[in-house]
């Protein structure tokens, strides 16, 4: 299993191609003649589609030698120039610059949709201010830009913010009203889980001008990779919860490596230590920009899974027969709970994917890898169809992601609220097979409030068949008038003492006669 994720560096970004194929150049050269032609999701099918039954050819990075010698540093200190942003002198509802390449020749295509047609956006290195750096620009040619942003009035009716980011292979990331970049999404994710990820990447975007006031931005892009192609198109609603809606179309090239896991909205977080799982000596209670994967079937089912960050690479899924929707969620949003003054990981956004199509029978699948401190991302979710495509065939998918703030998407009845973990009751002498572990978890919502005084609330939990419970309890904490859960598990002793120890999965929510009351919180106990 390969550890893949990375922090997204927007002054930088991730890897992305190098060059562009001779198909989607011809096309845009066809379509930048000055008339007035429409494009859309079906214009980058097209070209989609053709490369899906061509040869993948890998594209060269090469990069003019000053750039290859940059330090991270140096390349931070080129800067694209405001007064050459895109669409600001025409005073839209939306602006848009660009990344530059950096030493590892990554590039992506840049094309401008108006009224007029299509146009290419080219290299322009007057765009950009090199800061210290001694460099020769004007030499380079036509080198592409290493990704585009998009700028809105986010915040305020006098200033546009950031929005929205296009930036590393397929990741893209938006924010809401009052948000930080924490988060990020992908256009696909191939074979996470395998020993050696497929990573397709952005290789073309069409940016179409915007044209009336409270329209949605909308951008297409060109998908490529040695197994995948795809025409997607994002339209971005901006707002206090900002919406992109994803429309995509996806091809699997015919190969003699066949697909082992299609990971369709993937979600990529980071989660280094949190109220379930602290670390001693950090001042810090918590640090993560996601704290719980939640899901949500299509049989009226809500899951709860803390994040942790675990000491060798965790897979588990949870499968259903449809789909209602399933987040990276970043619940707790006080300062408190992180006393960060500089990351202000309590203003990260939760980003919930809701299907806008039948995604069929499937899966969630989530990855959590070891990170040693803040700077990776270690956590990724995403859906695994039951049925994979046939090379040639069309996937269409279509699915929006909320960026979510203080008003996120919460279970209807109730919901967890904090998950702390600890030791429970051990026998004198006991071994790790018979220490006990203790969990703390406490419960709000609108069922949990209507509950008359008195009511007998129960704590419904099971084990896998390695663990017994001990202990399931639960009451109203009476410092709060919350409710809380206490468990307590014990492991128990293979038949086979040569065996290996199995993680315990457990599964526990409050029910009152028979109804209930919250959605079911689950943990993998691996040690």
């Amino acid at each position: 299993m390969q550890a893949f994720f990375y922090r997204f560096k927007p002054a930088g970004g991730l890897p992305l191609r190098a060059s562009f194929s001779a198909l989607a150049c011809a096309a845009v050269l066809a379509l930048g003649s000055g008339q007035a032609l429409a494009w859309s999701l079906e214009d980058v099918a097209k070209l989609a589609g053709q490369r899906a039954k061509t040869p993948f050819k890998e594209a060269s990075h090469a990069v003019p030698a000053e750039l290859a010698k940059m330090e991270y540093d140096d390349y931070r200190d080129i800067r694209f120039k405001p007064d050459s942003t895109l669409w600001r002198a025409d005073k839209l509802a939306y602006e848009a610059n660009f990344f530059h390449v950096g030493r590892h020749g990554d590039a992506v295509r840049v094309n401008e949709i108006t009224a007029a047609g299509v146009k290419r956006v080219p290299y322009d290195p007057a765009k950009f201010n090199f800061g210290k750096n001694n460099l020769s620009p004007k030499s380079w040619g036509d080198l592409g830009y290493g990704g585009v942003r998009f700028f809105s009035n986010l915040n305020s009716p006098t200033y546009k913010d950031e929005l929205i980011v296009f930036s590393g292979a397929s990741y893209f990331r938006a924010l809401g009203s009052g948000q930080l970049y924490g988060l990020s999404a992908r256009g696909l994710a191939v074979d996470t889980a395998g020993p050696k990820e497929e990573f397709p990447r952005f290789t073309d975007y069409w940016l179409e001008k915007p044209a009336t006031e409270g329209a949605p931005l909308t951008v297409y892009a060109l998908m490529d990779s040695e197994r995948m192609t795809g025409a997607y198109r994002f339209d971005v609603k901006p707002g206090e919860q900002t919406v992109t809606e994803v429309h995509a179309r996806i091809f699997m090239r015919a190969s003699d490596k066949p697909v082992t896991t299609l990971g369709l909205a993937p979600l990529t977080s980071m989660f280094f230590f949190g109220e379930n799982q602290p670390r001693p000596g950090d001042f810090r209670p918590e640090v993560h920009d996601s704290d719980g994967l939640m899901v949500a079937t299509g049989d009226g089912e809500w899951l709860w899974r803390p994040l942790q960050n675990p000491a060798s690479p965790l897979v588990t899924s949870f499968s259903m027969k449809s789909l209602k929707g399933f987040g990276l969620m970043q619940r707790d949003r006080a300062f408190r709970s992180y006393e960060d003054t500089e990351a202000r990981y309590e203003q990260r956004p939760s980003a919930w994917v809701t299907p806008l199509n039948d995604f069929g029978a499937g899966r969630v699948e989530l990855l959590q890898f070891a990170t040693p401190d803040e700077t990776h991302d270690n956590v990724a979710a995403y859906w695994v169809p039951e049925k994979m495509p046939a090379a040639g065939q069309p996937l269409d998918l279509a699915y929006q992601i909320a960026w979510q703030g203080k008003t996120q998407q919460l279970p209807p009845n109730g919901w967890v609220t904090q998950s702390r973990r600890g030791i429970g009751y051990s026998k004198p002498g006991a071994d790790a097979l018979g220490q006990q572990v203790q969990f703390v978890i406490d419960f709000a919502g609108p069922a949990l409030d209507a509950l008359p005084e008195g009511a007998k609330v129960e704590a419904i939990t099971t084990a896998s068949a390695n663990a017994r419970v001990v202990e399931s309890l639960a009451y109203r904490n009476p410092a709060t008038g919350a409710w809380r859960m206490t468990l307590r598990v014990e492991r128990l002793k293979p038949a086979n003492a040569a065996e290996p120890v199995q993680p315990i999965e457990l599964r526990a929510f409050l029910q009152h006669n028979q109804q209930t009351l919250s959605e079911t919180w689950t943990n993998l106990i691996t040690n």
